[in-house]
């Protein structure tokens, strides 16, 4: 059985709002630094664009333009990503944890594509 996503402390909308646009800033960017569970949220949803860039096909690019949020990372994900784990076969993302966040004390990680 998949493993339930976990809520973030948010309604629906806002936790869909808030891991596409993690999602996108991560392929953009290739690294980000966020809290160790929406880590492992984005983690998920990012694995399975580059998953879906590895496919090619024109079913797959719509997919994900109706996830991510702009069209350029749609394109950078398609043209440079994906080619860059043509064999590898899973385990495009890593999450490293660098301490706690000032303030609340959240445990606080980096998520890097590999």
């Amino acid at each position: 059985m998949p493993k339930a996503h976990r809520k973030l402390g948010r309604p629906g909308d806002q936790r869909r709002a808030l891991l596409r646009n993690q999602v996108t800033a991560l392929l953009k960017e290739d690294r980000i630094t966020t809290t160790v569970a929406r880590a492992h949220e984005v983690n998920r949803v990012a694995e399975h664009m580059v998953a879906l860039g590895k496919r090619g096909d024109l079913a797959a690019r719509r997919l994900a333009l109706a996830y991510v949020l702009e069209e350029e990372v749609v394109a950078k994900l398609f043209s440079t990503i994906a080619p860059r784990y043509a064999d590898r076969e899973g385990g495009y993302t890593r999450i490293m944890r660098i301490g706690f966040r000032r303030g609340d004390a959240a445990p606080m990680a980096i998520l890097e594509l590999v």
